[in-house]
């Protein structure tokens, strides 16, 4: 396949094929320029509805696809299922304005198949200024094209950069499709046990919390967990994992005394870092600049309660796209503490798990239905 060019925007080889599927025809053309503005994606599909998607996609090859939730004759809920059927391998992005009910949509799609959601800006206006939300739409397009890519033994872009290589003094030689040049490198120290657990997660997590957090049982020990999503989701996502799981979920506040059998979820907008005041360990909330592209993120949270729990940590790095969690989990495992990953079989993307295991931070690489028992025989066995 060459490269072409459209517009301006000379396109790579193989670039990632996107089908955009909103209502509004000018949301469709600002979505389509933003998306044409990189040389690795390709709108191929624009479409007013959910029924013409379902159609369409039978006939033409898609890789992603940005499903839109409110639109007449077929909704994007509707749709998606439909969706699934015609393209398994089909990766979809919902999109909706940042209310409740649409946080409540996109939540539900997740569960149904969606790979991921973008929060849209109220108006076309303000989506032509958002640069925020041109960079999370098109690095989120990028990410779940690859992983479509992979899974249909297709070529990725012929410009995609490459991996970095892998560390020396491997244990576990197991090559990974995310990082053909990397392999799975695993730490030999046994996992004390831990008095706090962190979780980590993006793209795919919420399905991951659930499996994890729902099998887990009561433990005695905090659980704080940094999912990348905005604010209406994070009080959602709390209230969704308080339905699923045996022990209470919020979202953290600020000054909040930690409490063991309790979750805490940090706020969208905010990172959620700890300290310690006495023998308690407070919960500290800030608007501190972006890490990796992201607030709240997974690194500060794990410097912070690395310092406090040293080898007393336990982290997992569940389903995500980028790197967030990889320097934290750093500085957890320089001070003794462990990290668990979610295998690359059971993630949607596998970037922040793949980033920590091939970098030899993990005591143990597995599926995600083999963490809640594998974390409960750690958490639940007497003090090393």
């Amino acid at each position: 396949m060459n490269s072409s060019t459209t517009g301006n925007v000379t396109k790579s080889d193989n670039a990632y094929r996107v089908m955009v599927v909103d209502d509004s025809a000018v949301i469709r053309g600002l979505l389509t320029r933003i998306l044409e503005s990189d040389p690795n994606v390709s709108v191929v599909e624009s479409v007013p509805n959910g029924e013409v998607a379902v159609k369409r996609l039978g006939s033409r090859e898609i890789d992603v696809i940005v499903l839109d939730i409110e639109m007449p004759v077929m909704d994007g809920l509707t749709a998606l299922p439909k969706l699934l059927e015609v393209k398994p391998s089909v990766q979809i992005i919902m999109a909706s304005t940042l209310t409740r009910k649409n946080a409540e949509i996109s939540l539900r799609a997740m569960r149904l198949g969606a790979a991921d959601y973008i929060p849209k800006p109220t108006s076309s206006g303000a989506l032509t200024k958002a640069s925020d939300f041109k960079f999370e739409l098109v690095e989120k397009v990028k990410a779940l094209g690859q992983v479509a890519r992979v899974g249909k033994k297709e070529p990725l872009p012929s410009d995609s950069a490459a991996p970095r290589k892998p560390k020396a003094n491997l244990v576990a030689e197991t090559p990974t499709s995310l990082y053909p040049n990397k392999q799975i490198s695993l730490r030999k120290e046994a996992i004390q046990k831990p008095d706090l657990l962190a979780i980590g997660s993006s793209t795919g997590g919420p399905q991951a919390l659930f499996d994890v957090l729902g099998n887990l049982g009561v433990i005695s020990q905090p659980v704080v967990i940094t999912q990348h999503m905005p604010a209406t989701f994070t009080a959602l996502l709390a209230e969704h994992i308080s339905r699923v799981a045996d022990m209470p979920s919020k979202e953290g506040e600020d000054g909040e005394v930690l409490k063991g059998g309790h979750i805490y979820l940090a706020p969208g907008g905010y990172h959620m870092v700890f300290e310690i005041k006495g023998t308690d360990t407070i919960i500290r909330l800030n608007q501190d600049p972006p890490e990796n592209f992201c607030r709240p993120a997974v690194d500060p949270m794990l410097r912070s309660l690395s310092k406090i729990y040293g080898s007393r940590l336990l982290v997992l790095i569940l389903t995500g796209m980028g790197s967030d969690g990889l320097r934290g989990s750093e500085v957890v495992t320089a001070a003794g503490g462990s990290v668990i990953a979610q295998d690359e079989q059971t993630s949607v993307v596998w970037g922040m798990p793949g980033a920590v295991a091939t970098a030899g931070l993990c005591s143990s690489v597995i599926p995600v239905k083999e963490i809640a028992s594998n974390v409960r025989q750690l958490v639940l066995r007497s003090a090393a």
